[in-house]
């Protein structure tokens, strides 16, 4: 499993309500995507970030999706150019909700 980390780093420009409003219209997106198997949009008001934390089945399947077209398109929708790290996940815990 591959762990990404894009993460979107703002100054004084940071508008937290916006980036709720993205996550919340771009959740749909991601619901079901072949090879992702859990996406998580965060914010750090205080460092005036967010980040968006994936979990992919494969490292093919998190570096197809992540093309430079892509990186464009988010860098319009957030305002920023997120930085983006490929981690190796050691393993993972996944709880269920009955």
């Amino acid at each position: 499993m591959i762990g990404v980390f894009i993460t979107f780093r703002y100054g004084d420009t940071f508008d937290e309500e916006g980036v709720r409003k993205i996550a919340e219209t771009a959740r749909g997106r991601f619901e079901g995507m072949p090879g992702l198997r859990s996406k998580a949009f965060t914010i750090n008001s205080g460092k005036r970030e967010a980040t968006n934390f994936c979990v992919w089945d494969s490292a093919d399947a998190a570096k197809t999706f992540f093309t430079d077209e892509l990186v464009e398109r988010i860098t319009g929708l957030y305002g920023v150019r997120p930085s983006i790290e490929f981690v190796q996940i050691a393993t993972l815990v996944e709880n269920t909700r009955t």
